[in-house]
């Protein structure tokens, strides 16, 4: 396959992550590996350059202007990862510049130093996409500029980030000479003979990067290595073919940020055609059909999906109303007299709560729901709770402990990690597990919610989880819909307050307004979510396959043009074979 039919057949690996980030590092690999060019036998060869950059060096040194470069081992076969292209001749970086220069001390420079309007000093945060962009707090005064003249950047020059991400650089401008090279940073010095836009190009590539981080040194913050930089081995093309290459490494350049706009409009389209037609099942008056959805090319992704569904569901809008069902109202009425009848029997404590308002309207549900503060839709009994305060430490054949890691919605382990002693277990018999409560994490992970399998029964809870179990009126299934849906999840966030951790109180949960549907629409809202959510599922995989095969066929391709890839090689110019000469044909 040739680079150009690479880049046509672009739509095939779209779907894979950082598609168009890929095929820039392709560019910049095949530019730097004599790939991307043709060469010419007309051109004065790499050796030559190299012997002039030398002479112009000794020259710098006669004058005292430049200290002589100290002798390094030859560049050895093995220390290269590709074949040399014919022209081309093996080196160190220090051979292809004047000098290495490193900003000033850290101590030569003082907050008292800066000042606005000054002159910029150049540091790593003002290296960004190959430009320098001053910061205007990072500059100084004349005063600062003269002690420190020795640092001031050059025409010409290559400023480079000597920290954080290791290969950020740029060449400095005509405007931006007499600015100061700043301690985070250091300059390559550039002799006439070498085009700097194919060296900066160079330190930009991957196999360079990838050299570069590791020449770094530090622990908390990487450092560039000045010698090792030095001495990282490149390839080094005749003069001419450098400006060959520079040039079409822009033009692909260019070819990439038109491909990289399109996708970005390309996805914002699809965002807001996502959003119009969630919007449009979330505003609908009469139950919505969702199913169609995931038929249509909306791009609408599983995660947002889900969140509609659980809102249409909590909404009325999921399933159709029956005119012949018993009243919500008049259900839960019923549920509260009974329950009012348990707590005066047995002298229960009932909390008062607020009026339920607020989070759902009453306008906006259907006329047979209701509206009922959660304290009321649990057991009287077993109100809402959370466990041990002081577990201690793990005890052999002691009382299974689930903590807020051990919660989850399936695939529950056998039985909890943790197990406690009984006699600090003992006091909190009221929170000890019979299986198939809804367990809610109330410190930390706020909202995180689980269901008690039946194994876990006589397993006692964390501090930071609180149990739930419903009245019968009220459907566990249907209930935990409703505790994830959005809004009833945001309402337990903006309630938490901050101690050492993010915590809930038990009182705010019980003041959290749930919608009630008639229980036979309970279970039908369950059944279709469980419908909805399978859809979902499948549609999840399908696009992880897509995306999966997107990352494979964009994997195979780069290999193949990188010449990586197993089998009978393809030159990246679109050719099997060769030219005359041995040399790589011309890439159409």
């Amino acid at each position: 396959m040739t680079l150009v039919a690479f880049f046509e057949k672009f739509d095939l690996f779209t779907d894979a992550p950082n598609a168009v980030v890929r095929m820039r590092e392709l560019v910049r690999h095949l530019a730097v590996t004599g790939k991307l060019v043709v060469q010419d036998a007309s051109d004065e060869p790499g050796e030559q350059l190299l012997k002039k950059i030398e002479a112009e060096r000794a020259a710098a040194v006669k004058a005292r202007q430049i200290s002589p470069m100290k002798a390094l081992p030859e560049v050895g076969k093995a220390d290269l990862s590709f074949d040399l292209q014919p022209g081309w001749v093996a080196a160190r970086l220090i051979e292809l510049v004047m000098e290495i220069q490193t900003g000033p001390f850290g101590s030569s420079l003082h907050k008292s130093d800066y000042q606005l309007g000054g002159t910029p000093v150049i540091n790593p945060a003002s290296l960004k996409e190959g430009k320098i962009v001053p910061i205007d707090e990072m500059a100084i005064g004349h005063t600062t500029l003269k002690r420190l003249e020795v640092f001031k950047l050059c025409e010409g020059d290559i400023v480079m980030a000597r920290r954080g991400e290791m290969g950020r650089c740029a060449i400095v401008t005509k405007g931006e000479a007499g600015w100061l090279c700043g301690t985070g940073s250091l300059v390559l010095r550039m002799p006439r003979a070498m085009h700097a836009p194919y060296l900066a190009m160079l330190i930009g590539a991957p196999m360079a990067r990838t050299y570069l981080g590791g020449a770094s040194v530090g622990a908390t913050m990487q450092n560039l290595n000045q010698s090792i930089l030095a001495k990282m081995p490149v390839g080094v093309p005749p003069l001419a073919e450098q400006k060959r290459i520079v040039a079409k490494v822009d033009e692909l350049m260019a070819l990439c940020d038109r491909l990289e706009a399109q996708q970005q409009e390309r996805e914002a389209q699809h965002t807001v055609l996502a959003r119009a037609a969630l919007a449009r099942f979330a505003d609908a008056p009469t139950p919505a059909n969702l199913d169609f959805i995931f038929h249509k090319s909306y791009d609408i992704s599983p995660a947002d999906l889900r969140k509609s569904i659980l809102t249409l569901a909590v909404q009325g809008k999921l399933v159709p109303q029956d005119i012949d069902e018993a009243n919500a109202r008049e259900m839960i009425d019923r549920a509260m007299v009974k329950r009012q009848k348990t707590i005066n029997v047995k002298g229960l404590r009932r909390k008062e709560l607020d009026e339920s308002a607020d989070l759902f309207e009453h306008k906006d549900l259907p006329s047979s729901w209701c509206v009922e503060r959660f304290a009321n839709l649990v057991d009287p009994e077993n109100t809402i709770s959370y466990g041990v305060l002081v577990p201690g430490n793990d005890v052999p054949d002691g009382i299974p402990f689930v903590r807020a890691q051990d919660i989850c919605l399936s695939n529950h382990p056998a039985r909890p990690n943790k197990t406690i002693a009984p006699e600090i277990e003992k006091p909190y018999a009221r929170t000890r597990l019979t299986g198939g409560e809804i367990l809610l994490c109330v410190v930390g992970s706020i909202g995180k919610l689980g269901v008690v399998p039946d194994s876990w029964a006589g397993a006692n809870i964390a501090r930071a989880v609180a149990r739930i179990k419903p009245i019968p009126d009220v459907l566990r299934d249907y209930l935990l819909l409703v505790l994830q849906e959005d809004s009833v999840q945001n309402y337990f966030k903006s309630t938490t307050r901050t101690l050492a951790q993010p915590t809930l109180n038990v009182g705010m949960i019980e003041q959290t307004p749930i919608p009630i549907p008639p229980l036979v629409e309970q279970r039908r809202i369950v059944a279709k979510v469980d419908q909805l959510m399978a859809l979902v599922d499948a549609l999840e995989t399908q696009l992880a396959d897509s995306r999966a095969t997107a990352t494979n066929l964009l994997s195979a391709l780069v290999a193949e043009l990188t010449g990586t890839a197993s089998g009978p090689k393809v030159s990246a110019q679109g050719t099997s074979g060769t030219g005359r000469r041995g040399r790589p044909r011309k890439m159409p």
